[in-house]
């Protein structure tokens, strides 16, 4: 199966062309084409995204993108008489066109629910030789991509050896642990109530004066700085439940920058940036250390053998470390705690890959989403 898929929940364009075999029992993706382009220096003079500015850009981008999928240098709609039947080619091999439908910015949204759409008609137009019915559109929750992520850098999996998983999603608007039974049969048990984890990284960013988007400018300081020096809450640690709260972390920071003084950067140079670093170091380890004991607490009690992360904040080495050194103590454990293993996402920003590894996924469960953009949509 062949798969157009289309990216636009939130600040990157993406469109990718797969091709995806070997069904529910042993899935397989091949990457055909896979462009995004991020809107990352648009976005930070205002420290974050601007809804508006956001379906602004996707609908400029999204016309070149599918140009650079098809081999032209422009697509334009309604005018496809113009352009030569050979450019056409790849569309009318196309199965599946699938777009992200939610979570996400509601008008960045509708630019990708829409732009499909026309997509769709478009290869259905052009398209002579196959029935219509047997072209698919697809919408796809963004949720399920992230999920689904880590089957794309995967070969020769052994399903047996992977599920039941438990799979932790954090990026700049989730975090949240999923138990996948298997491929078919998943639950989320526990999510943040408040903020979430990478968007507490964006606003500490802000208190840092560092520039957006905050995740990777807090993980570059936070190298040198001290993670103990600063004892940072962990809001909601030791619940007994499976969920998270990352506002009174955040506020815990602005607290001390204005308490000692550093909100206002009254020292000299050299002073302000090692206490920056602490500060970073600290508020980072404070967030990590809640994700790794939850998920670990859930491994334990669903006796999974997998633990799975995707999402931006995945992109963190120092998170994939932590969780590294704390299974590395659990090997002196019991036998079920040495065999569970670590997967961590090659795809973790935004990307439209694992959407095409979501709608195949979905396409097999018969499961779907409405054509309609929908920014709270959450796992099911």
């Amino acid at each position: 199966m062949k798969i157009i898929a289309i990216e636009t929940s939130c600040d990157e364009t993406a469109i990718a062309l797969v091709e995806a075999s070997g069904g529910l029992k042993s899935p397989k993706f091949k990457i055909l084409k896979d462009f995004v382009a991020s809107q990352i220096k648009i976005h930070q003079p205002f420290g974050g995204v601007v809804p508006n500015i956001a379906k602004r850009e996707h609908l400029r981008n999204l016309p070149i993108l599918i140009g650079k999928i098809l081999g032209i240098s422009n697509f334009q709609f309604l005018i496809s008489n113009k352009i030569p039947n050979s450019k056409f080619q790849i569309l009318n091999t196309i199965d599946l066109v699938a777009v992200t439908v939610g979570p996400g910015l509601e008008p960045a949204l509708w630019a990708g629910v829409n732009f499909a759409k026309q997509i769709y008609a478009e290869i259905r137009g052009n398209n002579k030789r196959r029935k219509p019915q047997k072209i698919g559109l697809q919408g796809v929750s963004h949720l399920d991509g992230h999920l689904y992520s880590l089957l794309l850098q995967q070969k020769n999996i052994d399903y047996k050896k992977l599920f039941p998983a438990i799979s932790l999603i954090v990026s700049g608007g989730h975090t949240m642990i999923v138990l996948m039974k298997d491929l078919k049969t998943i639950k989320k048990i526990g999510e943040t109530r408040d903020d979430a984890v990478g968007e507490a990284f964006d606003k500490v960013a802000r208190l840092l004066d560092l520039p957006y988007p905050g995740g990777p400018e807090i993980e570059k300081l936070a190298k040198n700085g001290n993670p103990d020096a600063i004892k940072f809450p962990r809001p909601m640690l030791d619940q007994q439940n499976f969920d998270f709260s990352y506002s009174g972390l955040k506020t815990s920071v602005l607290y001390y920058l204005r308490d000692h003084k550093l909100a206002e950067g009254k020292m000299e140079n050299g002073e302000w940036e090692k206490q920056k670093a602490d500060v970073a170091a600290s508020f980072q380890k404070a967030a990590f250390d809640v994700l790794i004991k939850k998920t670990l607490k859930a491994a334990e009690k669903y006796k999974a053998k997998t633990i799975m992360i995707s999402g931006g904040v995945a992109a963190n080495k120092s998170l994939k470390k932590a969780f590294i050194a704390e299974l590395r103590g659990l090997k002196r454990g019991t036998t079920r705690k040495e065999a569970l293993q670590l997967i961590v996402t090659k795809f973790p920003t935004d990307n439209a890959v694992m959407i095409a590894a979501a709608a195949y996924i979905n396409h097999l469960r018969k499961k779907k989403y409405k054509l309609v953009a929908n920014g709270n949509l959450n796992i099911k």
